[in-house]
Parts: structure tokens; C-alpha cells; sequence
């Protein structure tokens, strides 16, 4: 189990985690965690940075830490492939899901970067995980967080969990070992907006709210069925500017009716878009230039992730990535179809053209793969 600091008393503080509401599930990762590799580095703020990085929790998220893991260093060379993850851990006593599956990859030359999304849905098999007695099956892939979390006798451990999610993203990609990995807590995701001042981003298509009203207040729930009622909050088509709540309220909307007519590959769309447009109001005169507000920001950040970089700290990681922004990472659209509809819908599978995608990633092919399959490009607006 996650647990927060200890207080005076010497007892252990409750974990942030237990406090995330289960709306929040939302894949606004990689925003926060470039902001923790390179957003700071800009401006060289390495005492903030340090700072920073010892507000983070950390875990042992692959399980090597007690099989000599390296000690830190400051030469990271790629190419890079790192695991972002963010949970709605319910109560502590619930084994958490894995709400959002992102995989980071960076090539050798460390100057730009490929982010993918994995559907949560997804039928995968995972492996035998002894560390929580689970022999292993056919399952969605968020559920293999919630096999790996469990303690026999104890409350689920998300670290433990994120081990064997790790494992099996691996081997659904390919992908031999990753470099490093990140839970989100996304209750302090609404302050690292609001500590920006809100972000500026394009909406592709008007969207209304499922869940809010134009103020901000969770709508009534439906009396004679499911679902909700009363006024909802409208994103309309074109540039806007987000505040906190609007911010994770747009990029959970999947819904047809709301204006999201190709639903969760749709809602994968907007919150890599956010995530873009939030990088980009990271990096502005606005924050950086501000002490005070880069401060706030980076704060905010350091309460709502665990990281691990195996055996390298958050300032190797920022140094290693201080020439990645908004404008040369990649957004990648995996082509998927579901199994199943209706009451018979049994997930989500790959299409056989990912598997070519994960081969170019592997082979370090992928500016190649790309000009040959645009369709793979996610559009930014």
C-alpha cells in the first residue's frame, strides 16, 4: 500500500491516493511528468528541480530494487521507452485498475519522442506474477495492475501492480526493459493547471459535458434511469482556455451523444492533444519566467506522481530530455477494433498494422514507419 509521509507523531500520514475521485480518469500523464524531466531545465532552476524531485514518492515500480539496481547516474543514453500510468484507486482496500496505459518512447539521439496510448480494454494475456500468487490468463489489460497489486493479508500495493503491468505492456510491445515509470495521482492534477494559470488549447469539435454544468458543479443524477440531468457545460469548437476542472472534465468525455462520435479512441485524441497544448503552457514565459509560479507548479506536479527512473534520479531524467517539447513528440493513434458489442462487448483488440508499428519502434524505424502509415499520426487540432 502507498502510504504519505510520516507526520510529527511518527505515524504514517493517509495516502493522497485513497482521496482520487473515480471520475478522474484521465490520460493527462505525460504532461505533468515532462514538466518533471525537462520543464525546469529550461531555465535552469536545478536547486527547484532538486527540490522538486525530493517531494516525489517513490517506489520500487519493476521490482529490482532489493536485485542491485544501479545507482544514480547522469549519462542516460537512449533510446528511452518509459511507462505512464494513472490509477482510480477507490479505497485502500480495492485492488487499483490501470485507468490510462502510455507508453514514452525516446530515440538514441534524445531529441524528440513517440507517445502512445494503450486501450485499457484490451484483451491481453498476462503472466504468472508470484509476488501476488496470481497464476496468470486472459484478461483486459488494466486488470493486470489489480492482480499485481494484491498482498495476501495486507491492503493491494499500486507498485507491486505496476510491476506487472510493466511486464505485460512488454510483452504485448515487444519492448524489452523499460527505462522508467510513473503512477499518477490525479488529485493534484486539477492544481498543476490552475498553478499554470489554466491552458490554452484547440478544441476539434464542440463537446458537452456528461458530468458538469457550466459552473463547474457535478450534474443531478437521473431519477428515472441512468445517466444525468440538468445543464451541461459546452466546450466549443475552436481555441479556448481551460481552468483546472474543465481541463479533466473535457478530456474524459466519451460519448457519442456529447459530441465524441468515435468514443474512447476519440477521448485517447483529446487528452493527447491537452496533453501538447498543457507541455506548451508549461514551457511559456508565463511559468518559466515566473519563480514563484514555476515553483508552485512543479510542487503540485511532485504530489500527484511515483516515479522511478531505475537507478537514475528526476534531474538525470531532465538533463537527458532538456531538448523534447510539445513540438517534436509524435502523438501515435494504435489501430484497434472492439470484440463484441453491447451486453456481448468483451474488449478492445490491436489491428495487425500495431504490431508493424511496434517492430519500427523496436528497430529504431519509426520516422520511417510513420511517412509510410500517416494514418498512424494523432492530429494535434
Amino acid at each position: 500500500m502507498i502510504v504519505g509521509k510520516a507526520g510529527k507523531d511518527g505515524r504514517r500520514r493517509p495516502s493522497r491516493w485513497v482521496r482520487v475521485p473515480r471520475w478522474a480518469r484521465v490520460c493527462t500523464v505525460f504532461g505533468a511528468v515532462l514538466m518533471l524531466l525537462s520543464g525546469a531545465v529550461l531555465v535552469s532552476y536545478e536547486a527547484l528541480l532538486s527540490r522538486y524531485e525530493g517531494a516525489i514518492g517513490k517506489g520500487d515500480l519493476f521490482g529490482d530494487q532489493a536485485a542491485g539496481a544501479q545507482e544514480r547516474k547522469s549519462d542516460i543514453k537512449g533510446p528511452l521507452n518509459i511507462l505512464l500510468v494513472g490509477i482510480d484507486p477507490r479505497n485502500p482496500e480495492t485492488p487499483p485498475l490501470a485507468d490510462s496505459i502510455m507508453v514514452l518512447h525516446v530515440p538514441a539521439e534524445l531529441d524528440r519522442a513517440y507517445l502512445f496510448s494503450l486501450p485499457r480494454d484490451l484483451r491481453v494475456e498476462i503472466p504468472k506474477f508470484s509476488k501476488a500468487e496470481f497464476n496468470g490468463g486472459t484478461d483486459k489489460l488494466n486488470a493486470a495492475m489489480s492482480y499485481g497489486s494484491r498482498v495476501p493479508g495486507e491492503n493491494p500495493d499500486a507498485a507491486r501492480g505496476f510491476e506487472l503491468l510493466a511486464k505485460t505492456v512488454q510483452q504485448v510491445t515487444g519492448i524489452e526493459r523499460f527505462d522508467a515509470g510513473a503512477i499518477i495521482n490525479f488529485t493534484g492534477f486539477q492544481k498543476i493547471v490552475d498553478a499554470m494559470g489554466g491552458v490554452d488549447m484547440y478544441i476539434e469539435r464542440e463537446v458537452r459535458s456528461e458530468h458538469r454544468e457550466p459552473s463547474g458543479v457535478h450534474r443531478k443524477g437521473n431519477p428515472y434511469g441512468e445517466g444525468y440531468i440538468g445543464p451541461q457545460a459546452v466546450y466549443t469548437k475552436g481555441n479556448q482556455h481551460l481552468s483546472g476542472w474543465q481541463a479533466l472534465d473535457y478530456v474524459r468525455q466519451r460519448y457519442p451523444k456529447n459530441g465524441v462520435p468515435d468514443a474512447d479512441y476519440g477521448r485517447q485524441r483529446h487528452q493527447q492533444q491537452f496533453i501538447k497544448a498543457m507541455v506548451d503552457q508549461a514551457f511559456s514565459a508565463d511559468v518559466v519566467a515566473n519563480p514563484i509560479k514555476l515553483d508552485r507548479v512543479l510542487r503540485a506536479a511532485g504530489q500527484s506522481l511515483i516515479f522511478n527512473g531505475r537507478g537514475h534520479g528526476v534531474v538525470d531524467f531532465a538533463l537527458a530530455l532538456k531538448n523534447i517539447r510539445s513540438s517534436n513528440v509524435e502523438l501515435i493513434k494504435l489501430p484497434g477494433a472492439s470484440i463484441g458489442t453491447g451486453r456481448a462487448y468483451r474488449g478492445e483488440r490491436l489491428q495487425p498494422a500495431a504490431e508493424d508499428f511496434f517492430t519500427a519502434l523496436r528497430e529504431e524505424k519509426l520516422d520511417a514507419f510513420l511517412l509510410e502509415h500517416p494514418d498512424f499520426r494523432n492530429k494535434s487540432k
